[in-house]
């Protein structure tokens, strides 16, 4: 009777064993499009709000489609090596693997034990741009009033955050909290303001928007590091 070692290296088995892997790859290879598609979409849809953290911040999305790339051509790799039954490269592919499931599972699991540092120097660095708001002179400016008028806010905790900055006091409010362009004129007037700008401030939206878009990007990565294929 054939050895168990014997009967696992028959044609119909190593056959099996090569499809199996195969869709493992495939699979991987499509996360890899995901997670390039997702660093993208971050770079346009979220550099507004990566600009108010700090500078390694805005660095995520340049990781996330580096990440994506690398994962693409790993996944390319991987299918010649099954294709080719080669040994050393499905060795070589199984320690890539390795790899890039601790790196991605590491980076989840850091994003997710300093998500609260990360919501409080948002909230600094965004006191900090409305204070020192200079209309569109600054990119911190600029990512002011794009939050402001994509959201609907204004201010960081209440629209009555601006009436202590210098630029209210020469200026008055900015035209990103008006409610109404139509509207949008004597905006010094505090008896009036309320009825003219946004009233809700901009941190607690701002905080709900990056936890659902976020969410996408830590569930991605983290399904991405355990469901890789281990060779």
């Amino acid at each position: 009777m054939a050895s168990p070692s014997r009967r696992l290296q028959t044609k119909p088995v190593i056959t099996c064993l090569k499809s199996v892997l195969l869709v493992y790859t495939t699979v991987f290879w499509f996360s890899g499009i995901v997670l390039l598609g997702i660093g993208i979409w971050g770079k346009v849809s979220l550099e507004v709000f990566f600009s108010l953290l700090n500078e390694n911040a805005t660095n995520v999305p340049y990781v996330l489609i580096g990440t994506g790339a690398v994962i693409i051509l790993l996944g390319t790799f991987g299918c010649f090596a099954t294709c080719r039954g080669s040994t050393w490269m499905l060795k070589l592919y199984a320690m890539f693997l390795t790899l890039i499931f601790l790196v991605v599972l590491v980076a989840a699991i850091v994003g997710f034990v300093f998500r609260h540092e990360i919501k409080n120097s948002f909230k600094s660095n965004f006191e900090t741009a409305v204070k020192d708001y200079s209309g569109a002179g600054t990119e911190r400016s600029r990512a002011v009033d794009t939050i402001q008028s994509t959201l609907h806010c204004c201010g960081v905790v209440s629209y009555t955050d601006w009436e202590e900055t210098a630029y209210f006091k020469q200026d008055g409010m900015p035209g990103s909290c008006c409610r109404s362009r139509e509207n949008c004129t004597d905006l010094k007037d505090k008896a009036t303001l309320q009825g003219k700008v946004y009233v809700n401030g901009c941190y607690n939206l701002v905080i709900k928007t990056m936890e659902s878009e976020m969410g996408i990007v830590a569930g991605i990565a983290f399904g991405t590091a355990c469901f890789q294929p281990k060779c």
